[in-house]
């Protein structure tokens, strides 16, 4: 039995996915820093392998993509890195071209690249829009489109947003812009993808301790330091075990919807914090 202790999950592993292969664009990270925390796209990727799935963890780092994919070898886990940059079309031509010509169906679809500049609107141009869009919402897209003919009957899609999308505190139109059309984006891909039993859903993540978001805070300091839900911020975990359900079979009937992981922030439930941010 394959063992994942530093997930400290008490369930056995191999059941929930087994035999299927998902693909999570924007699985790596770099860990520069050995005490930053684990940011989304890596918990992703670990705990899909915790459950018995062949992980492909995509990145626009090839070094990034890598770790990821060692620490779920070394546990015994099946994963492989690959290369792309969703800012590049022929890069995702090129992912799905090559899944396609190994013959690799996927069952589930992962999208959780995004990128900020957090620039308010005086300081927005023309190529800093199109930047941030290039990633978030357009390179979403033209993976949802090269994915959908190679993804197996029944398989899932989750597309991986932000809070900002409804709250602009963070004056940070270009990039909360991008993850407000990605839930036009995921209405359409259910849409779409209807007739081959592949369901689209979307996370909407809060204030989550991630590397980005240490940086958010890092830039404006006062982004976490008020009251919090559960006097805490979530973690990366927390947004994975979301995208767990929504690839799963316990999501089978949960299509075109929005799930939430922000503690009710966006509600106004929230308490001070019960360490510093």
């Amino acid at each position: 039995m394959k063992t994942f202790p530093y997930l400290n999950d008490p369930q056995p592993s191999g059941a929930r996915f087994a035999g299927r292969t998902m693909l999570v664009i924007g699985g790596g990270q770099a860990m520069a820093d050995p005490e930053e925390p684990v940011g989304n796209g890596r918990a992703i990727c670990l705990r899909l392998a915790a459950g018995g799935a062949r992980v492909l963890c995509a990145d626009r780092s090839a070094e990034a993509a890598s770790r990821t994919v060692t620490d779920i070898t070394a546990h015994g886990g099946i994963a492989f890195a690959l290369t792309a940059d969703i800012a590049r079309p022929q890069d995702i031509r090129t992912l799905f071209d090559g899944l396609a010509q190994r013959g690799i169906g996927i069952d589930g679809l992962v999208l959780n690249a995004g990128i900020s500049d957090r620039r308010p609107l005086r300081d927005i141009t023309p190529e800093s829009w199109d930047t941030i869009f290039g990633v978030n919402l357009r390179g979403h897209a033209l993976c949802a489109q090269a994915a959908l003919p190679a993804m197996n009957t029944g398989g899932a899609i989750v597309f991986v947003s932000s809070l900002a999308a409804e709250m602009p505190a963070g004056r940070n139109p270009a990039y909360e812009s991008s993850k407000a059309g990605l839930s036009a984006l995921c209405r359409a891909t259910a849409l779409e993808a209807h007739d081959k039993d592949i369901r689209a859903n979307l996370v909407r993540a809060g204030l989550i301790d991630t590397p980005m978001g240490r940086a958010a805070s890092a830039a404006r300091p006062g982004r976490a330091a008020g009251p919090l839900p559960f006097g805490r911020q979530g973690t990366a975990w927390d947004i994975a075990n979301a995208v767990c359900f929504l690839l799963s079979d316990e999501a089978a009937y949960v299509n075109a919807a929005e799930l939430a992981v922000d503690g009710g922030l966006r509600h106004g439930i929230a308490r001070a914090p019960s360490h510093p941010a």
